[in-house]
């Protein structure tokens, strides 16, 4: 499982985030505390929204606590919107095109989880892949199509409706290769204008998300940085839509959960 950060409100540096906390990004990659793995080193990434509406990128494969250029950057770059992200893969390759966030267009995209037996029918879920879309299917992980198949579900118009049907889709196929968990995912991104942030499993062992707000805008994360208190963590099913003063929190729930009678 993987670990990740981000902001949106006031524009801040973002060491303020990945290196600054007692229990920061950097200090997660290497002692994290609410998942399986505590050392989460098979590359790391920035997504960030300034002036420009498509947002700036930097990745390695490099743990991220021994890359000099990600301080570096984190120093001098600030931000209204960010995402940062550090990978511990789940069976893919350590490689630059894998490591989050994912970008496309205007939208940025990371992800913690699994989809159980992607590799089975990796295949399949890539032609599942609008010919639009495919150019940006640049790595081989079951994130990155998700976030296809969300774009390609119109996630611009209705982002809860586009993920959970891109989930769902991908949910059916783990059920249909018999691998569990199906899914399990806490995910964030954004459009520039908002982030979201959502939480779900197929079982109950959904990954963790929190969210904090100060008078600067809103922290969300997979784990708290510190120990102070104001931390809310996000239930089991939830959509989070945040702007830089206000959360709107929405059911997430599978299309065809919706409709069952």
């Amino acid at each position: 499982m993987c670990r990740w950060s981000a902001w949106i409100g006031d524009p801040i540096f973002l060491k303020t985030l990945i290196y600054d906390p007692e229990h920061s990004l950097v200090d997660q990659s290497q002692a994290a505390e609410e998942c399986k793995a505590a050392i989460n080193a098979d590359g790391f990434g920035v997504a960030w929204y300034d002036a420009l509406p498509e947002p700036g990128l930097y990745r390695d494969v490099f743990p991220a606590w021994s890359d000099p250029n990600l301080r570096s950057i984190t120093e001098q770059i600030s931000a209204r919107i960010f995402l940062a992200h550090v990978r511990a893969s789940t069976g893919t390759a350590t490689s630059r095109n894998n490591c989050h966030p994912f970008r496309a267009g205007k939208w940025a995209f990371m992800h913690n989880g699994q989809v159980g037996g992607f590799e089975g029918f990796r295949r399949e879920a890539d032609m599942a892949i609008p010919a639009k879309l495919y150019p940006h299917r640049l790595g081989a992980t079951d994130s990155e199509v998700l976030f296809l198949l969300a774009l390609a579900e119109n996630l611009a118009a209705d982002p809860n409706r586009a993920v959970a049907r891109a989930t769902e889709r991908l949910e059916e196929n783990s059920r249909r290769q018999g691998c569990g968990p199906h899914m399990r995912m806490s995910a964030a991104f954004s459009d520039g204008t908002s982030l979201y942030a959502v939480r779900y499993a197929s079982d109950n062992k959904a990954p963790s998300l929190y969210y904090r707000q100060s008078e600067a805008g809103f922290a969300v994360v997979s784990e708290p940085y510190d120990a102070e208190s104001g931390w809310t963590k996000v239930a089991q099913g939830q959509f989070c839509r945040f702007t830089k003063t206000s959360v709107t929190l929405e059911p997430f729930e599978l299309p065809s959960l919706v409709c069952a009678p």
